[in-house]
Formats: structure tokens, C-alpha cells, sequence
């Protein structure tokens, strides 16, 4: 995981996929990241620049975890079940099966 910094908060994005969270956390701890700095993601608190998003992909049928860095936090108006993510600009880092 040479560019990415296992130290800083991870942020788990399930799309309702609840019964995938022990195995998505179990696969993000495998690759090196603390269980203590993974996160359920809320529509209401967004990272940091720098933290990392790790969403289930792709929806309905979520086969592999896709690693995000954010890369920039914008002030905006919370939106649906997005919410304050609106306003998070990010880049793919790494895909890592569920498997």
C-alpha cells in the first residue's frame, strides 16, 4: 500500500449493504489499516483531506472495496442520502476484492 497512510481515518461506505460491514472491515484491516480508524460514514460528517473513503463497488452487488483519497472538503448545503459528501473531492487509490 505504498501511498497510502494507514494511520489516517478511513471512511466505510456500505450502500445499505449492512451485512457486508464485519467483512469489508476484516478486508480494510488485512491491508493494513487500524480497526479503531474505520468509520461508518454519516451523511452529516465528512473527512478530512487526506483521510480516505472505502466504498463497496459496485452497487447492488458490491465484488470489491474501492479506496479513495479525499482530496478536497467544500463547504455546500447537505443533499439526500449524499448529505455533506457533496462537497468531497477525491482520487481512486487502490481496489481491493471483498474475497
Amino acid at each position: 500500500m505504498g501511498e497510502i497512510d494507514t494511520q489516517k481515518d478511513v471512511y466505510l461506505f456500505l450502500h445499505g449493504k449492512m451485512d457486508l460491514k464485519d467483512k469489508a472491515t476484516s478486508v480494510l484491516v488485512s491491508k493494513g489499516f487500524s480497526e479503531d480508524k474505520i468509520t461508518m460514514a454519516s451523511p452529516n460528517k465528512v473527512g478530512n483531506v487526506g483521510d480516505y473513503m472505502a466504498m463497496l463497488w459496485m452497487p447492488p452487488n458490491p465484488d470489491h472495496i474501492k479506496i479513495q483519497k479525499i482530496t478536497k472538503v467544500e463547504q455546500v448545503e447537505p443533499e439526500g442520502m449524499i448529505g455533506l459528501w457533496k462537497g468531497v473531492s477525491q482520487e481512486d487509490i487502490e481496489s481491493v476484492p471483498l474475497s
